[in-house]
């Protein structure tokens, strides 16, 4: 959210401190006291809301001269972020998972940080598909990533049913409980995210070689896009016909959702930053 053209529909000034507020509530809902548990909850959906509302600003251009949308890799990395958090907030109304929400208020934190240094740029819409497309991208981006951070906890389950000691009984259930739900639900909730993302991805990239004017090929976005398609292909192919789990499945999911990370938010990071270019 650049903070020098915040939209005149807010106050002077205005702008400013709703960033620092949803930093303020990102950074108390990361306090890992037993105490302040119910405390840092209700920060992180106080967080969560205003940025949301800052999204709507900014990416959204309300206030802005014309009509567009403010991209970059900031903005879409903190819509991502932000989805994934909604999609943790939805999750802990039946699985409290108070670890998992320190972890997504660091990263809501960062991504405010993040986009405040880095806003993007206003771009014009060029076609009456082009905000549809740009929804899928994200929610593909989001539903990757709450996969993610579900493979990650398959893991870390797997990691402590091999650490105990020697004879011990490692029991599947007792390891889901100590991660807040059960573990093949765990696991199926993370794959069904990769099916529906899987699924969200797919109409993304139909969409864009239909709406865009001269498709590329070799585009470094197009060709990351693709490659992540393919391995999340593969994942899912490999899962129904060979019963991949554990950490077979995940190293796929990960490599893919890097690969997708790649197609858009690392290439506008490098254009952006590194290159100090505008993107075309």
């Amino acid at each position: 959210m650049i903070l020098s053209t915040t939209p005149a529909t807010l106050a002077p000034g205005g702008g400013t401190l709703l960033v620092l507020v949803t930093v303020v509530l990102y950074l108390l809902a990361t306090v890992p006291a037993q105490p302040l548990r119910r405390f840092s909850a209700a920060a992180l959906v106080g967080g969560w809301l205003l940025h949301g509302l800052l999204l709507l600003i900014d990416i959204a251009g309300i206030g802005l001269p014309e009509p567009g949308a403010r991209l970059g890799f900031a903005p879409v990395l903190s819509m991502t972020v932000w989805l994934v958090i909604a999609v943790y907030s939805i999750e802990s109304r039946l699985v409290p998972l108070p670890a998992v929400r320190q972890w997504l208020a660091l990263a809501g934190l960062v991504a405010m940080l993040v986009v405040a240094a880095y806003p993007g740029e206003l771009r014009p819409i060029t076609s009456q598909l082009a905000p549809l497309h740009f929804t899928l991208g994200v929610a593909a981006y989001a539903l990757f990533g709450a996969a993610v951070l579900h493979g990650l906890m398959l893991d870390a389950a797997e990691r402590r049913m091999r650490g105990g000691p020697q004879g011990a009984p490692r029991a599947l259930p007792a390891v889901g409980r100590a991660l807040g739900m059960p573990l093949l639900q765990l696991e199926r909730l993370t794959f069904r995210f990769v099916e529906v993302g899987f699924a969200v991805l797919t109409a993304t990239l139909l969409l864009g070689i239909a709406t865009t004017v001269q498709w590329r090929w070799t585009d470094h976005k197009a060709v990351f896009s693709l490659m992540a398609w393919a391995v999340f292909a593969a994942l899912l192919i490999g899962r129904r016909l060979r019963g991949w789990r554990g950490r077979k499945a995940t190293r796929w999911l990960y490599v893919g959702a890097l690969l997708l990370l790649l197609a858009y938010v690392g290439s506008r990071f490098v254009l952006e930053v590194l290159l100090g270019r505008s993107p075309a």
